[in-house]
Formats: C-alpha cells, sequence, structure tokens
C-alpha cells in the first residue's frame, strides 16, 4: 500500500515536470524562431539597401575582379561582405528581392544566410553545377518555402492564374548580365521528374525536358523555347503530391537586356 501511494503521490510531480519541461522546451524553440525571423529580416532589409543604393547609381562601369571575374558595380559592395553572391532575383508584388549566393555544394545554404551565420530560414542560392559566367542550358536556383512569407513561400502566388496572367516576367542580374525572365511553366511536381538537370547530352535532350515542363504547366504561354535558349528553373518545396519530395517549379526562358 506504501509502495502504491509513494508512486501515485509522486507519479503526479513526475509528470507535472514532464509537461514543465516540454513547455520549456517548445518556448524555447519558439523563442530561437522568433529571434531568428527578426535577425534574417533586418539582415535582409541591409541587404537590400545596399544593392538597390549601388544599382541606382549610373556611370559606374564593370570591372575585373583578381580572378579575372568581371563584377558589375551593384555587386561590388555584396562581394566584399560575401564573396559566393553571384546574382540577384525581383519578382515584382512579392517578397523575393533578394542576393542569389552559391557555393561548393547545394547543402551550406539550405541553413546559412548572407553573413553565412545559421538560419532556419537559410538563403536563396544557385545550383553548385552552374556556372554564371557561362551560363548552361538550365540554371537553377532554391529558396525555403518559409510560412512568414520570406525566401521562396511567395512563388506560391503563381498558384493563382491572376497573379500569373499579371506577372508573367521577373527580373534576373548576374555578376556579368541582365535579364529579363519570360515565365513559360508553373508547376507541381516531385523529385522523380529530373527538372534539375544541368548538363544534356544533346540539344534533342534539351527539348525534351522543356517539352515535359510544358505539359506539366498548369498554363499555357506563347514563350518559345528553343535549344539555342537558355531557362531558368526556381524551386521550392511543395506538399501538395508529397509532403518529403514534393516541389512547386517555376521555370522561365532568359532573355538579355
Amino acid at each position: 500500500m506504501a509502495t502504491k501511494d509513494f508512486f501515485k503521490k509522486h507519479g503526479i510531480k513526475l509528470v507535472i515536470v514532464i509537461c514543465a519541461g516540454i513547455f520549456i522546451y517548445a518556448a524555447y524553440g519558439l523563442f530561437n524562431t522568433f529571434v531568428d525571423h527578426g535577425k534574417s529580416k533586418k539582415l535582409t532589409a541591409d541587404v537590400r539597401e545596399t544593392y538597390h543604393q549601388a544599382a541606382s547609381e549610373k556611370g559606374k562601369k564593370a570591372s575585373v575582379s583578381d580572378d579575372g571575374k568581371t563584377e558589375r558595380p551593384e555587386f561590388a559592395a555584396l562581394l566584399e561582405e560575401n564573396e559566393d553572391v553571384v546574382g540577384w532575383i525581383t519578382i515584382d508584388d512579392t517578397k523575393i528581392d533578394y542576393p542569389i549566393l552559391q557555393s561548393a555544394d547545394n547543402i551550406e545554404y539550405l541553413t546559412e544566410d548572407f553573413n553565412n551565420e545559421e538560419s532556419i530560414g537559410g538563403s536563396i542560392f544557385m545550383d553548385y553545377r552552374n556556372n554564371i559566367e557561362s551560363l548552361s542550358h538550365n540554371t537553377i536556383v532554391y529558396g525555403h518555402r518559409m510560412k512568414d512569407g520570406t525566401m521562396f513561400q511567395h512563388l506560391t502566388k503563381y498558384l493563382d492564374e491572376d497573379f500569373f496572367e499579371d506577372h508573367q516576367t521577373f527580373d534576373v542580374e548576374t555578376l556579368n548580365g541582365s535579364y529579363e525572365a519570360e515565365i513559360f511553366a508553373v508547376y507541381n511536381t516531385t523529385t522523380d521528374f529530373y527538372y534539375i538537370q544541368t548538363d544534356f547530352a544533346d540539344d534533342a535532350e534539351f527539348d525534351s525536358l522543356v517539352s515535359e515542363a510544358k505539359d506539366k504547366s498548369m498554363y499555357q504561354t506563347d514563350v518559345d523555347v528553343s535549344t539555342d535558349d537558355r531557362i531558368i528553373t526556381l524551386s521550392t518545396c511543395d506538399y501538395e503530391l508529397d509532403e518529403n519530395d514534393g516541389r512547386l517549379v517555376v521555370q522561365a526562358k532568359l532573355i538579355e537586356k
């Protein structure tokens, strides 16, 4: 009896301690998320101000870095802060107005911000297989789908046909080029479809990828993509087809300005 009373008495205390621990752990996680979002928001604002201020200054000429790469003046200040900067992407009427980074793999910027510090939202980044100096047939750009509307979450706006009709182009700036991207496909898919292919054995293989993307697209456009063209693929997570391997993809033809 005494043993039963002991466990009854102290068991309640144990449950209370466990519940308190769970609450504290959850609260700590929420606090860290809140702090991370606040920090990310300020960093993004600072980086945008640096870039757009430099881009608004006319008359500056492109320079050549020590490794022989061309550097447009609007990127000079950003490159001093992070040498992994390769471009900038802007989509009107969205929060997508970010630098594009690139590392030696597709892992680093999943969890690191512009300052290379740990961040839940990571960064917008280009596939490590792409070369910004000589664009391949398919340039891939990735970004998380954050609940606060940051990173590539606003790609989901393209699921609305009215938004798509009013926003069929977006801007892409690179270290050595300025492009208007004309959207030819928007679709949900899974990683079973290898839309992130960057190297192609021949023109027919590239044409096959474009054709399949157009077939999957929820909208039909009059954008013609030939084997001489270069495209850009924007990729983020999606949960409609699969909670782990689902993706939302926006693909566009790059037109040099």
